[in-house]
């Protein structure tokens, strides 16, 4: 092994309605430990971790601190900055997704998918958790409420939608070539029952609330936060190569991503949406 080898290792981009916890420190410490013992190993890593500052739960909880969203995650990123230092974490690079580059790549990856006709303007109607910013189906709901636990409403409103539909088979051929695509393999069951249980295409966009990232073409509404959050992992290699925030040579050198830590909470979005986009924009797929 050399100092030639790219390792690229993510934390989750964490959610800014609120202060940093424990679990924030816990899973940047498990990322922090790989990173360092790969760098002893002699591998060239790049250790990604940042802020997720988007969607309605993060607009809400600005309104209800009393001041623009801009002013309230400009904060509370401060924080999650701050926790770095604190913990003496040995990241290569920090990203928001309010940063300029997270936007053009965000708004890049958005055009890629609609140019090759996966995603298409209708409306949508149906059941909405805020703390959550997910989807649920009328069959997914327990006592009324989210799987989590949280409280959701229902939502009608003109939207995009991404056509998940179309990805389950795929989605299962690529599981059965990579079996170790998610660890431990209790987690991977899950994910490989969730998407045999039949996909729904997914809605991307919202039109009821403007704090996001604008869709291209389109004012009246903002990406969904999770298409946005996911984007940033790319966003920090350099990508698109050809932009005005690209870098080829660090985005050939480390994308594609060896691993995301994840909690199971945000499983699904990292194990069943984020591929079906990469597959859907012809890009490669973590490892």
């Amino acid at each position: 092994m050399t100092m030639t080898t790219p390792y690229y290792v993510t934390t989750p981009i964490y959610y800014v309605n609120d202060k940093p916890h424990i679990g924030h420190a816990y899973t940047t410490l498990a990322c922090d430990m790989l990173a360092r013992f790969k760098r002893l190993d002699g591998y060239d890593v790049m250790f990604l971790t940042g802020t997720d500052e988007h969607g309605q739960k993060v607009q809400e909880a600005a309104d209800k601190a009393g001041v623009d969203p801009r002013a309230f995650t400009d904060s509370v990123s401060r924080n999650f900055r701050d926790l770095l230092g604190v913990m003496n974490f040995s990241n290569t690079q920090f990203i928001r997704t309010t940063e300029e580059r997270h936007y053009a790549s965000s708004q890049s990856l958005w055009s890629r998918l609609k140019e090759r006709g996966h995603i298409r303007l209708d409306k949508y109607a149906g059941w909405y958790s805020v703390r959550d910013e997910a989807f649920f189906t009328e069959t997914e709901l327990v006592d009324g409420k989210a799987p989590t636990g949280a409280p959701v409403e229902w939502v009608e409103e003109p939207s995009y939608f991404f056509n998940l539909s179309e990805w389950q088979d795929k989605l299962l051929a690529f599981y059965a070539e990579n079996p170790d695509f998610v660890g431990p393999e209790s987690r991977f069951n899950e994910v490989k029952s969730f998407v045999k249980g039949g996909l729904r295409d997914l809605s991307v966009s919202r039109a009821s609330f403007s704090w996001g990232v604008p869709v291209p073409d389109d004012d009246a509404h903002v990406m969904y936060v999770w298409l946005d959050a996911l984007t940033n992992y790319m966003t920090a290699t350099g990508w698109p190569e050809d932009g005005g925030f690209g870098d080829a040579e660090r985005h050939a050198r480390f994308w594609p991503a060896d691993l995301h830590m994840v909690g199971k909470d945000i499983l699904r979005f990292h194990a069943v949406y984020w591929p079906a986009f990469l597959m859907a924009a012809d890009l490669p797929l973590p490892t």
